[in-house]
């Protein structure tokens, strides 16, 4: 991975002006996942399978699609070394194997500051080229923490934070990538935009209740303000530990157009990344070349 300017990050090679003429297809996973590594696991390798014969050349797999434990410590349980691991393994073969760009959606790394199965660990978005070499990673910015009285979540409990956005090139197009709770954070999505992305992707698991508030208005919102396709991957349903997400994964276009939605359940999200569309939506209203601060 290399340095850029402006404080963030770009990886892989072939950084510059997505060519005009090429268009791919993009594809967000939805998931509910379970505690069971392995069941989450053929689930996965399954839906990426079914996407990718669909067409697309880039899947986006949920936020802790390899598990949704009972207890917010069990994912610890499960944290891999940077770099190797059973999930990584898993994705970059899953990557190669479909020749397609996976982004890996969310997996629990360690940080070195406790032994096997102890915290705080990153929550990470890896991603993985066509040849199943990684590509890039981002480390959740951004840590949830929510109470109504009824529901409570802190991830500031289990997770350290990230602290730098990422952006690579992904065949043609231009993917910044963020997590779930970055969503509530133009800012980020600001940093992304040096050079202008052309999708950002939104690995989550919405809960039911922030969801049905705010999930679509959210999207649709980076997605216009932004000016470029958003792709969201949602954990969607009643998962065994009993807690429900929202799901909705979605795919919405520079105007803020829902193109691709699934409610709930399995299954996948699928949409054609129009250049020429990114290109007109751009001319007709400049508002990035119009940025100010």
């Amino acid at each position: 991975m290399s340095g850029a300017a402006g404080g963030f990050f770009l990886a892989a090679a072939g950084l510059g002006s997505p060519p005009h003429n090429v268009t791919m297809k993009i594809a967000a996973v939805q998931m509910v996942s379970t505690p069971e590594w392995s069941s989450n696991r053929d689930a996965a390798a399954r839906l990426v399978a079914e996407a990718a014969a669909a067409g697309a050349g880039l899947v986006q797999l949920p936020e802790y699609f390899c598990t949704m434990g009972r207890r917010d410590t069990d994912k610890l349980a499960l944290a891999e070394a940077a770099g190797d691991g059973p999930i990584q393994r898993f994705l970059a073969d899953t990557a190669r194997e479909h020749a397609i760009w996976l982004v890996g959606g969310t997996l629990p790394v360690q940080t070195g500051a406790g032994g096997p199965g102890q915290g705080p660990v990153l929550n990470r978005c890896c991603v993985y080229g066509p040849d199943g070499a990684e590509a890039a990673h981002y480390d959740k910015v951004h840590l949830f923490a929510f109470d109504n009285g009824r529901e409570s979540y802190d991830e500031g409990r289990t997770l350290c934070a990230g602290s730098q956005p990422v952006a690579l090139q992904a065949g043609p197009l231009r993917v910044g990538l963020s997590i779930c709770y970055d969503l509530r954070f133009p800012e980020l999505y600001r940093a992304l935009m040096t050079p202008p992305c052309d999708v950002i992707c939104v690995p989550a698991a919405f809960t039911y209740t922030t969801g049905q508030a705010h999930w679509e208005l959210l999207l649709r919102a980076r997605a216009v303000e932004n000016q470029c396709y958003v792709l969201a991957a949602a954990q969607g349903g009643i998962h065994p530990n009993g807690r429900r997400t929202w799901g909705h994964s979605m795919v919405i276009d520079p105007w803020g157009v829902v193109v691709d939605e699934l409610a709930e359940g399995e299954g996948f999200v699928i949409a054609e990344v129009d250049p020429v569309r990114l290109a007109q939506v751009r001319m007709q209203l400049p508002a990035l070349a119009h940025r100010r601060l």
